[in-house]
């Protein structure tokens, strides 16, 4: 499938990053490692999200060599050779040439070579960036080839005398996405979404949270995207309260609310939607009181964003929404001023409002410059998923609140004018839940 972003994207990327980089440096990034799961069986190989950024290219075994002003070519890949035995078992591999040709690249070299030319690339080169700390075996390479050239020194060799890790240049790119990659997002919130319409259909019929789960992955392979971008969340009454329960085995119960927070990864962009619904397709009225504060949380956190705002105006936008709900339920006491400056909330609502999303569910990007938060621009790119959390053993609320956990999540991007939700193709209204769920067809 070819991907829908296009070579010359990556290659404005390295030519971005080399721009930034200091006069006389060089950069160096290696491809994720494989990993064993088990004896001889490896783990599905996911590309590194910085290395992935700057080239597309999807083998483990590879380094990324930028070198600014390198006369027969600045941007040099090192990966593994064509083998017809080991592609007959293995796959397909790009080669040497393929990076050329299909990745843009302007120079690479075999893999099994970079001990011999690679510390000749970094030798004359003032500074070297790359991933300090990420990788303990890889830091021990890069020094080993510093050695090299030290060793050279009498016979006018000049080793680098700085290292800076690659993050602090990068990360703060990868911040602002093109338009070609909020064209990815989005088609990853697409597929999600409507994976998360068919969970919410499937519940009807009863079973077990895997049951949802299994919905969400058949939908997501079904339209191309071949994982999820984190493990799913499929909670079920009580199981909702755990911000990160993954073990979906518990069966569901008519009566309880089951808490999906699961999105797919496309072309290595992650998506992120939480839905909160009923089993039985209707909220009882303990669950719609505090259902409505949640969305009306989410509403208001999601006006919030736009340029000229900061990265918390969103999250206490929320907290306001949800404090003064709690107040008007009666689980809180007091004035909104009180309960906020008291911290009262956090019993119920114990996580921030969002977080960066892209490359990584989790994404890459300072959230405060200096002391101060990170004043929103186009082209940043956000979840807002504010939730209440009622825990079974909270004997300070009454017992029919207890046990009821409820998160509402999308997928923003900031625009010039506002925001742009990716995510909003999967119902969160309660009429809209309803109607759907009382809808047996499939879409």
């Amino acid at each position: 499938m070819a991907s829908m972003i296009p070579i010359k994207e990556f290659a404005d990327r390295r030519r971005k990053l080399m721009d930034r980089m200091a006069t006389d440096s060089i950069a160096i990034l290696p491809a994720a490692p494989e990993r064993v799961r088990n004896r001889d069986v490896l783990h599905p190989f996911r590309q590194d999200s910085d290395f992935h950024y700057l080239t597309g290219f999807g083998e483990p075994e590879a380094v990324l060599v930028l070198i600014p002003g390198r006369e027969h070519g600045e941007a040099v890949l090192f990966c593994k050779e064509r083998n017809p035995e080991k592609e007959l078992w293995d796959g397909f591999l790009a080669g040497p040439e393929g990076a050329i040709e299909r990745y843009g690249l302007d120079d690479a070299f075999p893999i099994a070579d970079i001990d011999d030319i690679l510390p000749g690339m970094i030798e004359g080169r003032s500074r070297v960036y790359y991933p300090l700390g990420k990788d303990h075996a890889f830091d021990n390479q890069v020094m080993d080839w510093v050695k090299v050239i030290r060793s050279k020194v009498r016979a006018g060799a000049h080793p680098p005398g700085e290292f800076v890790a690659l993050e602090h240049l990068l990360h703060d790119m990868r911040l602002y996405k093109s338009a070609a990659e909020i064209k990815v997002m989005a088609k990853a919130g697409q597929i999600s979404a409507e994976a998360h319409r068919h969970a919410m259909k499937r519940a009807r019929r009863g079973g077990h949270e895997f049951n949802l789960e299994a919905e969400l992955i058949h939908t997501f392979m079904e339209h191309g995207a071949r994982s999820t971008a984190y493990p799913s969340i499929v909670g079920g009454g009580a199981n909702g309260c755990i911000l990160h329960y993954i073990e979906n085995s518990a069966p569901l119960k008519d009566g309880d609310l089951v808490l999906i927070d699961a999105g797919c990864e496309l072309e290595c962009y992650a998506s992120d939607i939480t839905r909160t619904f009923p089993v039985s397709g209707k909220f009882s009225p303990e669950q719609k009181a505090l259902y409505e504060v949640v969305l009306a949380a989410q509403y208001q956190a999601i006006d919030a964003v736009r340029p000229g705002n900061h990265w918390n105006h969103p999250h206490e936008a929320a907290l306001k929404v949800l404090t003064q709900g709690l107040i008007d339920l009666g689980l809180l006491t007091g004035t909104l001023d009180d309960a906020m400056t008291a911290e009262a909330y956090k019993p119920f609502f114990m996580h921030r409002t969002g977080h960066w999303l892209g490359l990584d569910v989790h994404d890459v990007g300072d959230y405060k410059v200096g002391d101060a938060w990170r004043e929103l621009e186009p082209g940043m790119a956000l979840t807002v998923e504010p939730g209440l959390y009622i825990a079974p053993d909270n004997t300070d609320v009454e017992a029919k609140w207890r046990g009821i956990g409820i998160r509402i999540e999308d997928d923003v991007v900031v625009t010039k004018e506002g925001c742009r939700v990716l995510t909003d193709d999967v119902p969160k209204t309660i009429e809209d839940i309803e109607a759907l769920m009382a809808d047996q067809t499939r879409d």
